[in-house]
């Protein structure tokens, strides 16, 4: 069997007030690096890591790097794991993406499978390379217990996927900075164990 943690980077600017960060490179606040060494802490207390993977994204690689180096190890890359493209709409805020393209935005938030980005991708698009990331961790990393890193849309959509629900139900899932959710694959065999757990991380301040 094989153990998925699955973790979300940690605070950086452009989550609050919110922007479609996607592949703009944005390095952890001093609170994300906070809410890293909290989330270290707390896997390293509940599991015994066996390998930790991450966003080829500085933000994903940086929380990947604290959480590897409490269990004394390095983390690796898996480009596959990278955010959601959103071309043009990179770096917008909700209210610049809804001036610019209001028919867009409005489907975004009401049919985000619906969507793909003029210049980037849709969620079918993430949801097959991260579906192919998983097979590969799966075939590298067996019988391990593995921290996942990556972005609040990837996250999204793996547990979609593992939770056999619609990429249309994307919004329902949320997945808050270093928030932790831990999906168990035994071969055809997924039982999804928690999700988004964040106690470790509340309380902790800009």
């Amino acid at each position: 069997m094989t153990r998925v943690l699955l973790v979300r980077h940690g605070h950086v600017e452009g989550i609050y007030p919110e922007r479609f960060r996607g592949r703009a490179e944005v390095p952890l606040s001093e609170l994300g690096r906070r809410q890293a060494e909290a989330t270290a802490a707390m896997l390293a207390r509940r599991w015994r890591v066996g390998a930790v993977v991450t966003s080829p994204m500085g933000r994903c690689v940086e929380t990947g790097a604290v959480i590897a180096q409490r269990f004394g190890k390095r983390s690796e890359v898996i480009e596959r794991l990278n955010d959601l493209d959103y071309g043009e709409w990179q770096w917008l805020t909700h209210e610049e993406a809804s001036v610019r393209s209001p028919p867009l935005y409005k489907r975004w938030l009401n049919s985000p499978d619906l969507v793909r980005f003029p210049g980037g991708e849709s969620l079918y698009d993430v949801a097959a390379r991260v579906a192919e990331a998983l097979r590969f961790i799966v075939s590298v990393h067996g019988r391990k217990t593995v921290v996942v890193v990556s972005h609040d849309s990837v996250n999204r959509v793996i547990l979609s996927q593992k939770l056999a629900q619609p990429l249309g139900a994307y919004w329902r899932l949320v997945q808050s900075p270093c928030g932790v959710s831990e999906i168990d694959i035994d071969g055809d065999r997924i039982r999804v164990l928690r999700i988004n757990e964040t106690a470790h991380v509340e309380g902790l301040q800009p």
